[in-house]
Protein backbone atom coordinates (compact mmCIF):
# COMPACT_ATOMS: atom_id res chain seq x y z
CA UNK A 1 0.00 0.00 0.00
CA UNK A 2 1.38 3.44 -0.96
CA UNK A 3 2.36 5.75 1.85
CA UNK A 4 0.39 8.95 2.33
CA UNK A 5 1.98 12.37 1.83
CA UNK A 6 1.99 12.87 5.59
CA UNK A 7 3.87 9.58 6.06
CA UNK A 8 6.49 10.62 3.50
CA UNK A 9 6.80 13.99 5.23
CA UNK A 10 7.24 12.35 8.64
CA UNK A 11 9.89 9.95 7.33
CA UNK A 12 11.85 12.75 5.69
CA UNK A 13 11.67 14.86 8.85
CA UNK A 14 12.72 11.88 10.96
CA UNK A 15 15.78 10.92 8.92
CA UNK A 16 16.83 14.56 8.44
CA UNK A 17 16.54 15.18 12.18
CA UNK A 18 19.98 16.08 13.63
CA UNK A 19 19.14 14.31 16.89
CA UNK A 20 18.26 11.10 15.04
CA UNK A 21 21.58 11.30 13.19
CA UNK A 22 23.43 12.04 16.43
CA UNK A 23 21.78 9.10 18.20
CA UNK A 24 22.81 6.78 15.39
CA UNK A 25 26.41 8.00 15.40
CA UNK A 26 26.75 7.87 19.21
CA UNK A 27 25.05 4.50 19.72
CA UNK A 28 22.05 5.87 21.59
CA UNK A 29 18.79 4.01 21.27
CA UNK A 30 16.60 7.05 20.62
CA UNK A 31 16.71 10.78 20.01
CA UNK A 32 14.81 11.14 23.31
CA UNK A 33 18.12 10.54 25.09
CA UNK A 34 19.12 14.13 24.32
CA UNK A 35 16.00 15.51 25.96
CA UNK A 36 17.02 13.87 29.21
CA UNK A 37 20.69 14.80 28.82
CA UNK A 38 19.73 18.48 28.58
CA UNK A 39 17.51 18.29 31.65
CA UNK A 40 20.13 16.41 33.68
CA UNK A 41 22.77 19.01 32.88
CA UNK A 42 20.48 21.99 33.43
CA UNK A 43 18.94 20.80 36.68
CA UNK A 44 21.69 18.55 38.06
CA UNK A 45 19.35 15.63 38.51
CA UNK A 46 21.85 12.80 38.96
CA UNK A 47 24.61 11.93 41.37
CA UNK A 48 26.46 8.64 42.02
CA UNK A 49 24.63 6.05 44.10
CA UNK A 50 21.09 7.16 43.23
CA UNK A 51 18.16 4.78 42.75
CA UNK A 52 16.30 5.75 39.57
CA UNK A 53 13.08 4.33 38.12
CA UNK A 54 12.44 4.82 34.39
CA UNK A 55 8.77 4.35 33.44
CA UNK A 56 7.99 3.93 29.75
CA UNK A 57 11.63 3.10 29.13
CA UNK A 58 11.67 1.38 25.71
CA UNK A 59 13.66 1.51 23.52
CA UNK A 60 16.03 2.49 26.32
CA UNK A 61 17.48 5.91 25.51
CA UNK A 62 16.76 7.38 28.93
CA UNK A 63 18.01 4.30 30.77
CA UNK A 64 21.23 4.48 28.73
CA UNK A 65 21.78 8.11 29.73
CA UNK A 66 21.11 7.44 33.42
CA UNK A 67 23.27 4.31 33.59
CA UNK A 68 26.20 6.11 31.94
CA UNK A 69 25.83 9.09 34.27
CA UNK A 70 25.74 6.92 37.39
CA UNK A 71 28.73 4.83 36.35
CA UNK A 72 29.02 1.65 38.37
CA UNK A 73 27.15 3.04 41.37
CA UNK A 74 23.42 3.21 42.03
CA UNK A 75 20.51 1.34 40.45
CA UNK A 76 18.38 1.86 37.36
CA UNK A 77 15.05 0.04 37.17
CA UNK A 78 13.09 0.30 33.93
CA UNK A 79 9.61 -0.76 32.87
CA UNK A 80 7.73 -0.72 29.58
CA UNK A 81 4.82 -2.42 27.85
CA UNK A 82 7.19 -2.92 24.88
CA UNK A 83 10.12 -5.28 25.14
CA UNK A 84 13.56 -3.70 25.44
CA UNK A 85 16.91 -5.28 24.57
CA UNK A 86 19.11 -5.56 27.67
CA UNK A 87 21.27 -2.70 28.87
CA UNK A 88 24.12 -3.63 31.20
CA UNK A 89 23.32 -2.47 34.72
CA UNK A 90 19.62 -1.82 34.05
CA UNK A 91 16.96 -4.01 35.68
CA UNK A 92 14.12 -4.26 33.17
CA UNK A 93 10.50 -5.35 33.63
CA UNK A 94 8.45 -6.07 30.52
CA UNK A 95 4.80 -5.29 31.23
CA UNK A 96 1.92 -2.85 31.28
CA UNK A 97 2.28 -0.26 34.05
CA UNK A 98 -1.53 -0.06 34.23
CA UNK A 99 -1.68 -3.67 35.44
CA UNK A 100 -0.96 -4.96 38.93
CA UNK A 101 1.51 -7.68 37.94
CA UNK A 102 4.33 -5.56 36.45
CA UNK A 103 3.89 -2.91 39.13
CA UNK A 104 4.15 -5.58 41.85
CA UNK A 105 7.32 -6.92 40.23
CA UNK A 106 8.83 -3.45 40.22
CA UNK A 107 7.95 -3.01 43.87
CA UNK A 108 9.43 -6.44 44.63
CA UNK A 109 12.73 -5.44 43.04
CA UNK A 110 12.77 -2.23 45.05
CA UNK A 111 12.10 -4.22 48.24
CA UNK A 112 11.27 -1.10 50.23
CA UNK A 113 14.31 0.84 48.98
CA UNK A 114 13.38 4.52 48.61
CA UNK A 115 13.75 5.99 45.13
CA UNK A 116 15.70 9.19 44.49
CA UNK A 117 14.33 9.99 41.02
CA UNK A 118 11.29 8.79 39.08
CA UNK A 119 11.33 9.39 35.32
CA UNK A 120 8.28 8.95 33.11
CA UNK A 121 8.42 9.29 29.35
CA UNK A 122 5.22 7.25 28.98
CA UNK A 123 2.73 8.04 26.24
CA UNK A 124 -0.34 6.13 25.03
CA UNK A 125 -0.74 4.69 21.57
CA UNK A 126 -2.18 7.65 19.71
CA UNK A 127 -5.58 7.21 18.07
CA UNK A 128 -5.57 10.59 16.31
CA UNK A 129 -8.62 11.69 18.33
CA UNK A 130 -7.29 14.50 20.51
CA UNK A 131 -9.83 14.16 23.33
CA UNK A 132 -9.22 10.40 23.61
CA UNK A 133 -5.44 10.65 23.39
CA UNK A 134 -5.26 13.44 25.97
CA UNK A 135 -7.41 11.50 28.44
CA UNK A 136 -5.21 8.42 28.04
CA UNK A 137 -2.05 10.46 28.48
CA UNK A 138 -3.36 12.11 31.64
CA UNK A 139 -4.35 8.73 33.07
CA UNK A 140 -0.78 7.46 32.63
CA UNK A 141 0.52 10.68 34.19
CA UNK A 142 -1.71 10.15 37.22
CA UNK A 143 -0.45 6.58 37.64
CA UNK A 144 3.16 7.77 37.46
CA UNK A 145 2.46 10.52 40.01
CA UNK A 146 0.87 7.99 42.36
CA UNK A 147 3.89 5.69 42.02
CA UNK A 148 6.18 8.59 42.89
CA UNK A 149 3.98 9.39 45.90
CA UNK A 150 4.51 5.88 47.23
CA UNK A 151 8.15 5.26 46.42
CA UNK A 152 10.08 8.54 46.22
CA UNK A 153 12.02 9.46 49.30
CA UNK A 154 11.26 12.76 50.99
CA UNK A 155 13.10 15.40 48.95
CA UNK A 156 13.17 13.18 45.87
CA UNK A 157 12.48 14.35 42.31
CA UNK A 158 9.96 13.45 39.61
CA UNK A 159 10.32 14.18 35.88
CA UNK A 160 7.36 13.45 33.62
CA UNK A 161 6.32 14.01 30.02
CA UNK A 162 2.98 15.76 29.71
CA UNK A 163 0.87 16.83 26.76
CA UNK A 164 -0.69 20.26 26.97
CA UNK A 165 -4.47 20.07 26.85
CA UNK A 166 -7.41 19.10 29.05
CA UNK A 167 -6.26 18.29 32.57
CA UNK A 168 -2.75 19.68 32.15
CA UNK A 169 -3.14 22.79 34.33
CA UNK A 170 -4.88 20.87 37.12
CA UNK A 171 -2.15 18.21 37.08
CA UNK A 172 0.64 20.78 37.37
CA UNK A 173 -1.21 22.54 40.18
CA UNK A 174 -1.51 19.21 41.97
CA UNK A 175 2.22 18.58 41.61
CA UNK A 176 2.90 21.96 43.21
CA UNK A 177 1.08 20.77 46.32
CA UNK A 178 3.29 17.67 46.48
CA UNK A 179 6.72 19.16 45.69
CA UNK A 180 8.71 22.17 46.74
CA UNK A 181 9.19 23.37 43.16
CA UNK A 182 7.70 22.53 39.76
CA UNK A 183 9.17 23.78 36.47
CA UNK A 184 7.95 23.19 32.93
CA UNK A 185 10.71 22.38 30.45
CA UNK A 186 10.78 22.11 26.65
CA UNK A 187 14.11 20.52 25.70
CA UNK A 188 15.72 21.48 22.41
CA UNK A 189 15.31 17.90 21.18
CA UNK A 190 11.52 18.12 21.54
CA UNK A 191 10.00 18.84 18.15
CA UNK A 192 8.60 22.37 18.07
CA UNK A 193 5.23 21.33 16.65
CA UNK A 194 4.72 18.77 19.43
CA UNK A 195 2.57 19.75 22.40
CA UNK A 196 4.75 17.68 24.72
CA UNK A 197 6.54 19.32 27.61
CA UNK A 198 8.25 17.98 30.72
CA UNK A 199 7.24 18.78 34.26
CA UNK A 200 10.15 18.64 36.68
CA UNK A 201 8.96 18.38 40.27
CA UNK A 202 11.76 18.67 42.81
CA UNK A 203 11.84 18.31 46.57
CA UNK A 204 9.02 15.92 47.40
CA UNK A 205 7.32 17.25 50.50
CA UNK A 206 7.86 15.30 53.70
CA UNK A 207 5.30 12.57 54.27
CA UNK A 208 3.58 13.11 50.91
CA UNK A 209 1.83 9.94 49.73
CA UNK A 210 2.66 7.95 52.85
Amino acid sequence: MARSRSSHRWLKEHFDDPYVKRAQSEGMRSRAAYKLEELIERDRLLRPGMVVVDLGAAPGGWSQVVRRALGDRGRVLALDILDMPPIAGVEFIHGDFREDGPLSELERLLDGCPVDLVLSDMAPNMSGVDAVDQARAMYLAELARDFADRHLRDGGNFLIKLFQGEGFDAYVKDLRERYGKVAIRKPAASRRRSNEVYALATGKRRGQGK
